[in-house]
């Protein structure tokens, strides 16, 4: 009986009361009020020593179609709208940009530098912490529209909507310097390319001019080698026809003289020279031979002899030998190949470079196109100044210490309270163990 009442005594003690421990609790409330109000001030105390963060932001769209309206009527760079902010974006997300920017505008980052550290130790450590892109989800619909957005955080004393808004510029600027330089480019090589054309249009001119003075001239050659050879052979044929005829005329002559043949004569005439009769007579004489040379007379045959032994030249007996003269002084010069060597501007000769001249003005004056003036992207929110930091958020930090306080006042509150009653409890069954383990032998 006595051993059963030990025990469930025992049982009852070791379970737990929570109407005893909150009661207990509650006795030691000013040491839960104490620890929350020291953990409250601690918090208080770290949320207004600790530096604040400040946050800005900046959000880009593409730009209007009118503002990229230039560049893309030129014919040489295409450049969308869209495909304009992926340029931006990416030059906002670029290493060297930052890099760039940094180096720039040391000034606006002495508060990222730390001893010891380089400037792109400073950089890096800024680059990796404090700025950040944002890009629109791929993944969803976005009814607003494709946007690049940028976040800086920055310790007070920084001048974040500075740097953010002139890294923005920044980057924006160093892409138009490089489509500048990039349309710069394309222009050049075009323009290399079609001045490459009219050098070659040129150059062929001028083989195609040398090969058709040439062809003339040849021509000229031939035909007064042609004419010159004639004209000799005409001269020799002359010549050797002048003396068959005087060798036809010794002949003649010398049958005359063995004729009597002085005067000319007629063959009737000098077979009827025998006639006595002093009749008066018409003879008429059918002839279809040509009559002898000797007929005409010693007189006449050595007239003609003198004649042709005296005459220079035979040149005036063919008409052809006179327009041959004709021709070969026609020779002489060429006016056709006088004028090709005249021809001042023979530029304007060339076949084919009409369209390549008018695309060389054109691509002239898309190399003057001040792409300074163009409006790759629209900033539509710049960074402005933040009207509180997002670090330390001060109520949330004294409420946590606060919560915390409390907690840890609950937690001594009962720590005290376990200690005691089981210090009570030893106190109490230490004295009387002996008697009743008496009692019970």
């Amino acid at each position: 009986m006595s051993s059963f009442s030990r025990i469930s005594h025992g049982a009852a003690s070791d379970g737990v009361d929570f109407v005893a421990l909150v009661r207990a609790v509650w006795l030691q409330k000013n040491i839960i009020i104490a620890a929350s109000v020291l953990c409250g001030l601690a918090a208080w105390g770290y949320a207004s020593l600790v530096t604040p963060e400040y946050q800005v932001s900046s959000v880009i769209r593409p730009a209007a179609i009118n503002e990229l309206d230039a560049l893309n009527r030129s014919g040489v760079y295409t450049l969308p709208p869209s495909e304009a902010l992926l340029k931006v974006g990416a030059s906002l997300e670029s290493y060297d940009t930052r890099l760039g920017f940094f180096r720039a505008n040391q000034a606006l980052f002495s508060q990222f530098e730390r001893p010891g550290r380089t400037l792109e130790q400073s950089f890096e450590h800024f680059n990796r912490s404090s700025l950040k892109l944002i890009l629109p989800d791929p993944n969803k619909a976005d009814s607003l529209g494709a946007f690049i957005g940028l976040e800086l955080s920055y310790p007070e004393g920084v001048d974040g909507v500075q740097i953010l808004n002139g890294f923005v510029d920044y980057a924006v600027d160093a892409e138009q310097k490089q489509i500048a330089a990039d349309l710069k480019v394309i222009v050049n090589n075009r323009l290399t390319e079609l001045r490459g054309k009219i050098d070659a249009a040129r150059s062929n001119y001028e083989s195609e001019k040398s090969a058709q003075i040439a062809t003339l001239l040849e021509s000229d050659n031939i035909k007064r080698a042609q004419l010159q050879d004639e004209l000799k052979a005409l001269r020799q044929q002359l010549k050797v026809g002048r003396f068959d005829r005087i060798a036809e005329l010794n002949e003649a002559i010398g049958i005359a003289k063995s004729l009597g043949i002085q005067k000319p004569t007629t063959p009737l005439a000098l077979g009827g020279s025998t006639d006595a009769s002093n009749t008066n007579v018409m003879r008429t004489e059918i002839n279809n031979q040509q009559t002898p040379l000797y007929f005409m007379g010693v007189d006449a045959l050595e007239a003609e002899r003198t004649a042709l032994q005296n005459r220079k030249t035979d040149d005036f007996t063919e008409a052809r030998i006179a327009k041959i003269a004709h021709e070969l002084q026609l020779l002489q010069s060429n006016r056709e190949v006088e004028v090709l060597k005249q021809r001042q501007n023979e530029d304007l000769f060339l076949s084919g470079v009409q369209p390549l001249r008018a695309e060389v003005v054109r691509l002239g004056n898309v190399g003057s196109l001040d792409t300074s003036n163009i409006k790759l992207v629209a900033v539509d929110r710049r960074a402005l100044e933040p009207m509180e930091p997002i670090k330390p958020k001060k109520v949330l930090v004294v409420v946590l210490g606060l919560l915390l306080g409390g907690f840890l006042g609950v937690l001594i509150a009962l720590v005290r309270h376990f200690v005691a009653s089981r210090a009570a409890r030893l106190q109490s069954a230490g004295p009387a163990a002996p008697s009743k383990d008496s009692g019970d032998n």
